[in-house]
């Protein structure tokens, strides 16, 4: 058995030749104190970095949920009756009206029901668009320019009876713009 100066450590030789190294039992304690108390510094960091990253997190969540388009615009409910205005508006109109023509009243409700979800989704609110994307769900219709350019009149109308204010109606319209490359066909 070999002792080193200055320790507590032991090696001893086995008949086969190969080595075993004993600590003492202080020294063995000392050194998992040690160990514990940078694992536990090293975790007590780690714990202050996640929270701050939480609480940096939540407050821009409250923040950005405050200042949501879709809070701004009323919520859900006046969602709902911008929709309705402006689906009324489209089917009545005399050159998108034919868009309508032949849809059940359940299909309107439903078509309804995904303009809303998706205007709801869009602006950052809790509703869910599963309907499909606008390239699948508008090819064949043969959607001009000139349908676009009134169909967004309608809107605008819409949200003008519903005194939206010039920010919000703005972001309405831009999330919009960037739809229309995959419903206008002609």
């Amino acid at each position: 058995m070999k002792r080193f100066e200055g320790t507590s450590i032991a090696i001893t030789e086995s008949k086969s030749g190969s080595e075993r190294v004993f600590l003492s039992r202080v020294d063995f304690t000392a050194r998992c104190h040690s160990q514990m108390e940078k694992e536990e510094r090293a975790l007590r960091k780690n714990l202050f970095v996640i929270l701050a990253i939480v609480a940096l997190f939540a407050s821009s969540q409250i923040v950005s949920a405050q200042d949501s388009l879709y809070k701004r615009l009323g919520g859900y409910d006046a969602l709902a009756a911008v929709t309705d205005k402006f689906i009324a508006r489209l089917a009545t109109d005399k050159q998108l009206g034919r868009f309508f023509v032949g849809a059940s009243d359940d299909s309107k409700k439903r078509i309804r029901q995904l303009l809303l979800d998706q205007l709801c989704a869009a602006t950052g609110g809790p509703c869910v668009y599963l309907g499909r994307d606008m390239k699948t769900a508008h090819k064949g219709l043969g959607i001009t320019e000139s349908d676009w350019d009134i169909g967004i009149r309608h809107l605008v109308a819409t949200l003008d009876e519903f005194k939206v204010p010039k920010r919000e109606k703005d972001e309405v319209l831009s999330a919009l713009s960037t739809l229309k490359k995959d419903i206008v066909e002609k």
